[in-house]
């Protein structure tokens, strides 16, 4: 039988396609696998509204995903964090704990030979995140070192950083390197910490120390954790001060981490801090050739355009779509076709409204509130202009797929933390302003009805 954490990899890879990017984000990828005990595999959501979350709206194609999968388990439960049993209790100062029948994660830290420069589309919006890989891949620890950079879900960041490694592991096969997720670095700490797994605290230092190349995917969830904020900022001195290369790779800047110690967040700032940006229509195209080309299929450039132009925001769920086209491709042995896109596209239309504009929905805000669309866009903060603006932002984080990033690019270039104020600030008012709500309401039904 397989081992549990690649049953779980393969069933990650599956649900990947199945479910729409937000959900499996928000509920797939926080489940964790426990154990195999009589042919059943345990898996734990991180809380009992998790749990029950999942097991309404995802528990036939987790069973689904594993039956699929050689060499598996043949059934499994959902538990939550609470029925799993503590650890030996001592006193660490994190949030989190380990779980003691967890699988050790040395397999997790292995790169993706598919993430590649190679394989990597190049564009206006990812063109500073590659060319500044490229860079610390010829000159590791001499140029852009450390090397942060950051974007929202599914846009490349860990492809771009295992590149670096794939790279290297071609050009300079000595180098030693390890690539881990933040999660896998706060679990391996604390289990130190404990003496869990063999692992004592020296073990863990030499582990993260003594290496040319270290790459941390997702460093935001340092958040709050304030013991391995001081192991981070300690590793962090002591490889800038051997000269060793350290990438990090976060869904936000530096700067907009909350709960982050001041040091460390200063030595993450030190950084070549890059962003990669939703890639332009051109750029999608791309991403979707390469990608078929990966698969030898010779896919027409009518259908990978119809899929590029209908999943814009995410490339992870792009690539998704494209792998549930080329399935029914084989399915049906037919040559991949405008209906057979249309037929994949179908389950990810999160709502009516998953066509709809920026444009459209600004048009009609503009409209209801009868103020120019220029002052709307502008930068002018009378509260005649604010409020639709705010209401502009909510519906078009409410009714498309755009990241929050992305629709600050609609408003004369605002920052996310902007754009998210006001989608809150209205999502509050919602509940307390009924002249707020039927305007929100109206808006929406206009922007519907076009």
């Amino acid at each position: 039988m397989k081992d549990i954490a690649t049953v779980w990899q393969e069933m990650l890879s599956i649900m990947e396609v199945e479910v729409h990017s937000l959900g499996f984000d928000v509920w797939i990828r926080p489940l964790r696998p426990i154990k195999v005990e009589d042919d059943v595999l345990m898996l734990c959501a991180p809380s009992a509204g998790a749990k029950s979350e999942v097991a309404a709206r995802y528990l036939p194609l987790l069973k689904r995903a594993l039956r699929e999968i050689e060499d598996a388990p043949a059934e499994l439960v959902l538990v939550s964090d609470d029925e799993v049993p503590p650890p030996v209790a001592e006193t660490v100062h994190e949030d989190r704990q380990i779980d003691k029948h967890a699988p050790e994660r040395a397999e997790i830290g292995k790169l993706n030979p598919k993430f590649n420069f190679a394989e990597f589309a190049v564009g206006d919006s990812n063109r500073l995140a590659y060319q500044s890989a490229l860079a610390v891949a010829e000159a590791p620890g001499e140029k852009f070192n450390p090397l942060f950079i950051y974007g929202d879900v599914g846009l490349g960041k860990t492809h771009i950083m295992q590149a670096i490694g794939n790279d290297l592991r071609v050009s300079r096969p000595h180098t030693k390197m390890l690539y881990v997720s933040m999660d896998t670095f706060i679990n391996e700490f604390i289990a130190s910490i404990r003496g869990l797994h063999g692992i004592n605290n020296q073990a863990f230092r030499d582990k993260y120390r003594n290496l040319d190349l270290l790459m941390i995917d997702d460093v935001q969830f340092l958040s709050k954790k304030p013991s391995t904020q001081e192991e981070i900022f300690h590793t962090f001195e002591a490889l800038k001060s051997a000269g060793k290369q350290m990438v990090f790779t976060s869904d936000r800047r530096p700067q907009d981490i909350p709960d982050l110690d001041d040091r460390v967040r200063s030595r993450f700032a030190s950084s070549m801090i890059v962003d990669i940006q939703p890639p332009e229509l051109e750029t999608r195209i791309a991403i979707l050739q390469k990608k078929s080309q990966s698969e030898k299929k010779n896919i027409g450039l009518d259908a990978l355009t119809y899929i590029a132009e209908r999943v814009t925001s995410n490339v992870r769920e792009m690539e998704g779509v494209l792998t549930k086209v080329l399935f029914l491709s084989s399915l049906y042995d037919k040559k991949v076709d405008l209906d057979m896109c249309k037929e994949a596209l179908k389950d990810y239309r999160v709502q009516e409204g998953d066509d709809v504009s920026v444009d459209e929905i600004i048009d009609c805000t503009c409209k209801y509130y009868d103020v120019p669309k220029s002052e709307v866009v502008g930068k002018r903060k009378n509260k005649e202009v604010v409020v639709p603006r705010q209401i502009a932002i909510y519906l078009i984080n409410e009714l498309t797929n755009i990241p929050l990033s992305s629709i600050g690019n609609f408003f004369g270039g605002k920052e996310h933390t902007t754009i998210m104020y006001s989608r809150d600030k209205v999502a509050a008012l919602i509940n307390s302003d009924n002249k707020i709500k039927t305007a929100v309401n109206d808006i929406k039904a206009m922007v519907l009805r076009k």
